[in-house]
């Protein structure tokens, strides 16, 4: 266990006797060890900057296409940084328009976990996607949409099940381009 696990285990027993638990009963006993590795890997993202993430995931591949390039339905979630709160049912939707350049397929489902992987805000999501993708890509014409139920609305305080959020991050021609824009979100 590293040392961060051991922090973080620590915190998680302390937490489980906050609630009332005893966490040496039958069955708890291993659970600050286990959630703290869940923990680790829930938040990898934290560990790397955008920059970094663009540099890990950004292979591109020369090609002179011009046309819209869109990738959909990529699953991911990620937490609340409000609430600590799971942002789940999460679909990102990746378009760019290449200008030379395009990256691998598996690589931008990557960025997109990598990203979502941290204390987040929905809308702070696309803007980290679509910074690497303008960055690695070298195209300005970058747009991402995030959809998505956040627990801290659906399984907390107003309790409004199913109600989703969507964001739009809009760069270069999809930004300027209000029926090119639309194109993507149709």
């Amino acid at each position: 266990m590293t040392e961060q696990e051991r922090q973080i285990a620590q915190a998680v027993e302390q937490l489980i006797r906050a609630i009332g638990i005893d966490p040496t009963r039958e069955g708890m006993e291993d659970t600050p060890a286990r959630a703290a590795k869940m923990y680790t890997e829930m938040f990898a993202g934290l560990r790397l900057t955008n920059d970094e993430i663009a540099e890990k995931h950004g292979k591109t591949f020369p090609d002179p296409g011009t046309e819209i390039v869109q990738i959909r339905d990529i699953d991911c979630f990620s937490f609340c940084e409000h609430h600590f709160a799971l942002m789940y049912n999460m679909k990102a939707h990746i378009a760019y328009i290449p200008q030379g350049r395009v990256i691998g397929l598996s690589k931008v489902a990557r960025i997109v976990d990598l990203v979502s992987k941290r204390f987040q805000l929905q809308e702070r999501i696309g803007n980290d996607i679509a910074y690497i993708l303008e960055k690695v890509l070298e195209t300005p014409d970058v747009m991402v949409v995030i959809e998505g139920e956040h627990s801290c609305m659906t399984a907390r305080g107003i309790r409004a099940a199913g109600a989703k959020t969507r964001t739009h991050t809009a760069r270069g021609r999809f930004k300027a381009d209000t029926a090119l824009r639309q194109e993507v979100l149709a």
